[in-house]
């Protein structure tokens, strides 16, 4: 039995710790990456997330080394509990993500099974959440990669592992779907006569406006992801930041041919893969629902490329594993 160390995550790292991002990463987006770069600037800020990061009082990167390699590793943060924080992550403490080596090569005397560390590792991120004193304690997977959030379905030994630690699946599931641009619908004419298309500016990145005479009655933001040091494997993504369509003008091809917009825009951008995400059931925050959604994204030439559960909580002072 190899000597397993828990501690504090250090620089020297960051190769390792990288390698396991990438392979959680890839195992649910193909061919996706991050670089050292964007792994050591996510483990210190979230600047991409200009309301909820604000709220974090406190951040640790807790490693497992086992036979001099960095096996599992975590990553977790502290919400203030009072108004600085929103009220959803008020006095939380969060893992955001966790990671380790799922198996090893039967008979390898030097790749040693990773379960025992991830435990370790599992009981000194609980202690350190106790420590906190947090009055709610919450987990998740929340990689620094586009698509890669909650619990994938490609990550069972992370499901179980929370289970075993204490933590149950108490929020919703996700689909993630990717398509490849020329798949995308390309309308031989505009749905509605008259209807022309506007490019600005968006919330979430280029937005493309339909608009009809003085009015804007639907509306698609697409937001590319190879720029800087986001991805180092640049094969050319996006993600579709929001759709929206005037209700009167529903069901009239108007986010189609939305999309069909898009895909030209986006191949003038060297983009081939785009990513979009809906619920599996229920309504969101805003009670909005997507049973609509999931039927028109399979329709426009998505598939489903994962699902992934958000949402697991543990009750504070549970025992550990």
């Amino acid at each position: 039995m190899h000597a397993i160390e828990v501690r504090q995550f250090r620089r020297s790292d960051r190769d390792q710790l990288t390698d396991l991002v990438n392979a959680h990463t890839a195992a649910v987006i193909p061919g996706m990456t991050v670089s050292v770069a964007t792994v050591l600037s996510s483990l210190d800020q979230q600047p991409g997330e200009f309301i909820e990061d604000p709220w974090v009082s406190e951040r640790a990167t807790l490693v497992a080394e086992q036979a001099n390699r960095v096996v599992a590793a975590a990553h977790l943060l502290r919400h203030y509990p009072d108004e600085r924080a929103g009220p959803s992550a008020r006095d939380v403490g969060d893992i955001s993500w966790f990671i380790y080596w799922p198996e090893a090569p039967q008979g390898n005397p030097f790749w040693p099974d990773a379960t025992q560390a991830a435990e370790s590792l599992m009981t000194a991120c609980l202690g350190q959440l106790d420590r906190w004193q947090v009055s709610r304690q919450t987990a998740g997977g929340e990689l620094p990669a586009p698509g890669v959030y909650g619990v994938p379905a490609q990550w069972p030994h992370i499901s179980a592992l929370y289970a075993r630690s204490g933590f149950s699946h108490t929020g919703h599931t996700e689909i993630v779907y990717l398509a490849r641009v020329q798949d995308l619908p390309r309308p031989a004419s505009p749905p509605i006569e008259g209807i022309s298309v506007a490019r600005a500016v968006g919330i979430n990145g280029t937005r493309l406006s339909a608009v009809l005479g003085d009015a804007v009655i639907g509306y698609l933001e697409i937001e590319t992801m190879d720029t800087g040091e986001r991805v180092s494997r640049h094969g050319g993504w996006a993600d579709v930041g929001n759709l929206h369509v005037l209700p009167e003008f529903t069901r009239r091809g108007v986010g189609s041919w939305l999309l069909g917009q898009a895909a030209e825009w986006l191949e003038l951008c060297g983009v081939d893969r785009l990513l979009d995400y809906a619920w599996l059931a229920g309504t969101d925050g805003t009670g909005q629902g997507y049973d609509a959604d999931r039927a028109f994204l399979g329709k426009a030439g998505f598939r489903e490329l994962t699902r992934t559960r958000r949402g697991w909580e543990r009750q504070p002072g549970a025992d550990q594993p």
